[in-house]
């Protein structure tokens, strides 16, 4: 409100309520009267300044000062009227106010949520034996890895005791192809891109019973692994790679299929070589030579024949009947297909079939040693089986003395009686021929 309207309003009110006392020449002082309309709580009204005037100011005992110090004072003390009083257009609309609330207290939780998840270990497969923890929170869940997708990280090795093995700035591989360590293959799926970690894992998920060489870790060992998320990209469609990225590709997996062979991780090398395979059979829009296409094939070859193996060391019989098989289509003289193939029939008990192709496997390659020590013990299988399958019929049908004579006795009454058979057929011709004979001479 305007200060000077106020106070010409005030002085108005000071002459119509003056005291009869005063003369009428005599003007009223308005320092006395506008130092209180103008009170520190400035919600003074119009009532409150009539009784003043008519009662005069309050006496005071202390010394009396300049009077027109408050209006010098600078402090701008407005009086508010009723529309003032209900003008609400500075304070921030009631819903924004409720969501900046509910913002904030958001912000709060998932400040408190990621300090707890960055604080905690997290069991992986609920045995402990595999842990994680959040050192560096990462870009948010949409950017974790998925199976198949290319990923680049950076590798940390170290001992529980903080000694460190291994330190790698960069390392890539295939999620879920097993190019890395289980303990690697289980937890990156896990983070956040520039997400960092650390992973404890027991040797069961890390080299196991045999332990390492590059790098060097001893069997039966436990590892802490920082690792860093740095990138994840889509794998390369198979149909557009090179020939020549297809061949370092597959020649990659069927070597891993080896490592995991040579330490017994059978199912493992099974997932490698079935890998590599795919790789080697995949169609490509990309022209190949005879020479690419003929190394590709040799490593299909391969990696079938690893496979076989693989899948004998499972028990799994069928399927390594069918590797062997389709190594046979393209190398009917394959020297390995051929061996698996005599053991798997083998194994199933159709030892005529195994003898047979383990005696064609010798005709190919006369002096392997492996190929007769397993003859001769696949023949002498077959005999003994030949010996318990006469047994268990003798012991079927009773006597086996009678039952010899009696199978000796019928054959020599048929022979008896053939012999009778073909002496009278031959009289009998004779004779009509005779007849004919002296007939046509009549």
């Amino acid at each position: 409100m305007n200060l000077k309207k106020c106070d010409d309003d005030i002085s108005k009110l000071a002459r119509e309520t003056a005291p009869s006392t005063r003369s009428p020449t005599e003007t009223c002082d308005m320092t006395e009267i506008l130092p209180i309309a103008r009170q520190p709580k400035c919600f003074a009204t119009m009532a409150a300044v009539k009784e003043e005037i008519q009662l005069g100011p309050p006496e005071s005992k202390s010394e009396p000062c300049d009077k027109a110090t408050l209006l010098d004072n600078g402090e701008d003390f407005e009086m508010l009227s009723e529309d003032d009083e209900n003008d609400l257009s500075d304070l921030p609309p009631l819903e924004n106010a409720e969501r900046e609330k509910i913002t904030k207290t958001e912000q709060r939780k998932e400040t408190v949520q990621v300090q707890e998840t960055v604080d905690e270990w997290m069991e992986v497969l609920g045995t402990k034996l595999l842990m994680k923890k959040i050192l560096v929170v990462g870009q948010g869940e949409d950017t974790r890895p998925k199976r198949g997708q290319l990923v680049t990280i950076r590798l940390k090795t170290m001992l529980e005791n903080g000694t460190v093995l291994d330190d790698r700035e960069s390392l890539s591989f295939t999620l879920g192809d097993g190019d890395v360590m289980q303990a690697l293959d289980l937890t990156v799926q896990l983070m956040e891109v520039n997400e960092t970690a650390l992973i404890f894992t027991d040797a069961k998920y890390a080299y196991g019973c045999q332990g390492s060489t590059d790098p060097c870790v001893s069997p039966n060992t436990s590892l802490n692994l920082e690792v860093q998320l740095l990138q994840v990209v889509d794998a390369p469609d198979l149909e557009d790679m090179t020939p020549q990225e297809k061949i370092e590709l597959a020649d990659k997996k069927r070597e891993r299929g080896n490592f995991y062979y040579q330490r017994g991780d059978y199912v493992f090398a099974v997932n490698s070589y079935t890998i590599a395979q795919k790789v080697t059979g995949s169609s490509s829009r990309v022209d190949i030579t005879p020479e690419e296409e003929a190394e590709l094939l040799d490593i299909k070859v391969k990696c079938l024949n690893n496979l076989a193996a693989s899948q004998l060391k499972l028990e799994h019989y069928e399927m390594a009947l069918k590797s062997c098989n389709q190594v046979l289509e393209h190398q009917p003289d394959n020297i390995k297909a051929l061996f698996r193939k005599g053991k798997v029939l083998a194994l199933k008990g159709e030892y005529s079939e195994a003898i047979s192709m383990l005696r064609r496997t010798l005709k190919l390659e006369p002096s392997n040693k492996t190929i007769h020590a397993e003859l001769s013990k696949l023949v002498k299988k077959h005999s003994e089986q030949k010996d318990k399958e006469q047994a268990m019929y003798k012991k079927m049908l009773g006597n086996p003395s009678s039952v010899a004579s009696l199978k000796c006795t019928n054959k020599q009454s048929w022979n008896v009686n053939w012999k009778w058979l073909f002496g009278a057929t031959a009289v009998a011709i004779g004779g009509v021929a005779l007849s004919v004979v002296i007939a046509a001479r009549n």
